[in-house]
């Protein structure tokens, strides 16, 4: 009889650790799944944290539509816009520049700034003249980026304000910009053309344009 007992007993026993030790792997794999889970977690938060910043406030990515900037953008070329650089320095004359329509913010246009704050352009004879402090009698604007081929028509004076801009776009002949709508203000340019990264063959850093004054 003691012997009946004492091996029930064990067999008690025996049930219990296995039992306990079932209890430990389970939860060994229910702790690792959450940790799991838990970094996965982590990683996308501080993706977010870096991408969404950078989508929003540095680069944005843009489509060129139409032919206003042809030979030097086409339909559904992909850039890179820098949105950061103006945030520090004032735009240049000659950045190719993104920036929202004054006669209707939900549209966006890609030109080029030919004319600065309190500078005068005139358009005349196909040609464009600058006026400012260091040019009062007039320069005329050399753009090397364009065909000699080129002419810029509309003939007309646009005085610019302290905070406008005079934009226009490469196709002459084919561009809606301020020969149109007159400068823009500061406050409607989104950001300055970085990077075109499609097609592939075409891609392309773009720097700001050497001028002759």
């Amino acid at each position: 009889m003691s012997i009946f007992f004492k091996n029930s007993k064990t067999e008690r026993g025996e049930s219990t650790l296995n039992q306990n030790s079932s209890e430990r792997e389970k939860n060994s794999k229910l702790k690792q799944a959450t940790e799991y889970i838990l970094e996965i977690i982590k990683v996308v938060l501080i993706s977010l944290a870096i991408i969404i910043p950078v989508r929003y406030f540095l680069i944005q990515p843009f489509y060129v539509k139409g032919a206003s900037m042809e030979p030097n953008f086409f339909d559904h070329e992909y850039l890179i816009i820098n949105e950061i650089s103006y945030r520090f320095n004032a735009p240049e004359r000659g950045d190719i520049v993104v920036f929202k329509y004054p006669r209707d913010t939900s549209q966006y246009f890609i030109k080029r700034i030919v004319g600065l704050p309190n500078e005068t352009v005139e358009i005349r004879d196909g040609k464009i003249i600058i006026y400012n402090e260091k040019n009062s009698t007039g320069v005329f604007l050399d753009e090397s980026y364009l065909s000699e081929s080129v002419k810029t028509f509309g003939d007309r004076t646009f005085p610019l304000g302290p905070d406008e801009y005079f934009i226009l776009g490469d196709n002459r002949i084919a561009s809606f910009d301020s020969r149109s709508f007159g400068p823009i203000k500061d406050n409607y340019i989104v950001g300055k053309v970085w990077i075109r990264g499609w097609p592939f063959e075409k891609i392309k850093v773009f720097e700001t344009p050497r001028y002759n004054f």
